[in-house]
């Protein structure tokens, strides 16, 4: 038996990978690449093979859900199969189930981790990470909107903890949900709920192209995020609560927040 090797690519472009999960990828049999469980806006398989030297295979959601990988499983037993995965290989997808199928058939795997969207969107507000409650996706908007953004907000902010929220993406349609587009759908439940847990009033933080060389951080009161540009996505969300004085200091200073989240120090 060989082993599966999964390969963090990180954020937003080819440059984003490790040297140690290059490294793996160049001395790899077989090297397979997901695509859909992240929008990586300036990421090129053309340019990756350049860079490592190695013909890379897309894989669909098809054949590492519902066929269970099973094109890795059998690269893996001819010898060392790496998958490259968007951000941390085993943060926000479903590719913790590949792993544990791929152990109990006796692949042995390994994980070269990568930057992840949660740390990243984080470390760009400059808020502290120990006081992050649940993160919840805000998914595309259908006939019977989910209320779960709108209850992890809820219960977080009871419990004096922020909430990451991440911004659906459909990246084989190269769809991606918008900061704009979130905060409506939060609004609408909030008219129908009237917990006053995202109102005009409520402060947010709107995170755009995380990972680049030119992300926007923008920290202000709902009303005036609306019609914010935050430019090109993937955009992610941050619903601060209660802020340590150090926090408050960065929104003002690296998101623009206004003078008035001083308020907001317990």
């Amino acid at each position: 038996m060989g082993e599966i090797v999964f390969v963090g690519l990180g954020l937003h472009d080819e440059f984003g990978i490790s040297l140690r999960g290059l490294e793996e990828l160049k001395t790899a049999d077989a090297a397979f690449i997901e695509l859909y469980t992240s929008f990586m806006p300036e990421f090129s398989i053309r340019r990756f093979e350049e860079l490592c030297g190695k013909r890379i295979q897309k894989i669909s959601r098809k054949e590492l859900e519902e066929e269970n990988g099973k094109i890795i499983i059998e690269a893996a037993k001819r010898g060392k199969a790496v998958l490259l995965v968007p951000g941390d290989p085993l943060i926000a997808t479903t590719h913790i189930a590949l792993r544990i199928y791929a152990e109990k058939l006796g692949v042995k795997t390994r994980v070269v981790h990568g930057a992840s969207i949660i740390s990243a969107v984080m470390g760009l507000c400059g808020l502290h990470n120990y006081k992050f409650g649940k993160s919840v996706t805000i998914p595309f908007q259908n006939e019977n909107p989910s209320e779960t953004p709108y209850e992890v907000i809820a219960k977080n902010k009871e419990n004096g903890l922020h909430t990451l929220c991440l911004l659906d993406i459909k990246a084989e349609e190269k769809r991606c949900l918008r900061i704009g587009e979130g905060l409506e759908m939060l609004l609408k439940i909030e008219e129908k709920r009237k917990k006053k847990v995202v109102t005009m009033q409520t402060l947010a933080i709107g995170v755009a192209r995380a990972g680049s060389s030119n992300p926007t951080v923008k920290a202000d009161f709902i009303k005036e995020l609306l019609n914010y540009d935050f430019g090109d996505p993937p955009h992610s969300l941050v619903f601060p609560t209660a802020l340590h004085f150090m926090e408050a200091e960065a929104l003002i200073t690296l998101a623009g927040a206004p003078e008035k989240v001083r308020e907001m120090i317990m």
